[in-house]
């Protein structure tokens, strides 16, 4: 997962370029000195649009995940195919949805629709209605209906054919067991776009409530970067934990998640949808 840290950090570089001239002593773009205070965590989650309009800038490319507790952000660097699709694991309620939706939400709020676009696959389609309208979004799809297979061959399609092509789309698939009720050739389109997507500018975005993680463990190599939301029992995530001490027990449900980077877990904290 050093890919994710390191395009994190060159994003934040190049923010930092940008905002080099200015002098507000509480820029939060500057980066924390080793004297610095670490801020208390959030009682509750700001708005996206409050949390956006503070960060003000973010670099052409950047998909924005959420904040981290010394005040920068976390992305995602949309043009470094590195770290490859993202596995969003955690007990149910932990907030793995809400986690995609905000994505959904600051994909519209920060790039145009001929820059980056997302799809949406759930068992629970109601849960993205007010998604339908977003200039962004390509369609929500229920998982259970041939449309989502036909979205899915489509993408791997247009994932073949698209070299000339600078748009960036988002796959966003709200439960990876959902899958396993799909067409053989759409798991095998579905496990080429995992293998090869972001080399071919498809990002998959997976969630996976550990609790049934048993039923997909033959999928979890396909994903070298995995976001943990609050596990109750840690014992339960152990599998596809790519190391101990998260601490996943005390994270806050529907607000905190982990990443392993750089030999150490990192938390940071999801905005509420506007």
């Amino acid at each position: 997962m050093n890919s994710l840290k390191r395009n994190y950090e060159m994003a934040l570089a190049a923010i930092e370029e940008l905002t080099q001239n200015e002098t507000s002593e509480t820029n939060i773009f500057d980066y924390p000195t080793e004297q610095a205070e670490r801020p208390s965590p959030q009682l509750a989650p700001k708005p996206l649009d409050v949390v956006l309009g503070e960060f003000e800038m973010l670099p052409e490319g950047a998909l924005f995940l959420g904040a981290a507790y010394d005040g920068l952000p976390i992305l995602l660097n949309l043009n470094d195919p590195s770290p490859g699709p993202l596995l969003i694991a955690g007990d149910k309620g932990s907030g793995k949805t809400d986690l995609l939706r905000m994505v959904a939400q600051s994909t519209e709020q920060i790039h145009s629709a001929k820059d980056v676009q997302f799809g949406v696959i759930s068992n629970h389609p109601n849960e993205w209605q007010d998604f339908e309208d977003n200039q962004n979004c390509m369609g929500i799809f229920p998982s259970y209906e041939n449309e989502a297979d036909d979205f899915i061959r489509s993408l791997a399609d247009w994932a073949h054919n698209n070299r000339n092509e600078k748009r960036i789309a988002l796959l966003l698939i709200d439960d990876l067991e959902a899958v396993l009720k799909m067409n053989d050739d759409v798991q095998q389109s579905l496990r080429w776009l995992l293998l090869r997507g972001p080399n071919r500018r498809v990002w998959p975005m997976v969630t996976l409530d550990v609790a049934r993680r048993e039923q997909v463990l033959p999928w979890m190599e396909a994903f070298r970067t995995r976001l943990f939301g609050a596990v109750k029992n840690v014992r339960s995530a152990e599998a596809i934990l790519p190391i101990r001490g998260a601490e996943l027990h005390l994270l806050k449900p529907g607000v905190d998640f982990v990443l392993y980077e750089n030999r150490q877990w990192i938390k940071f904290w999801v905005p509420s949808l506007n």
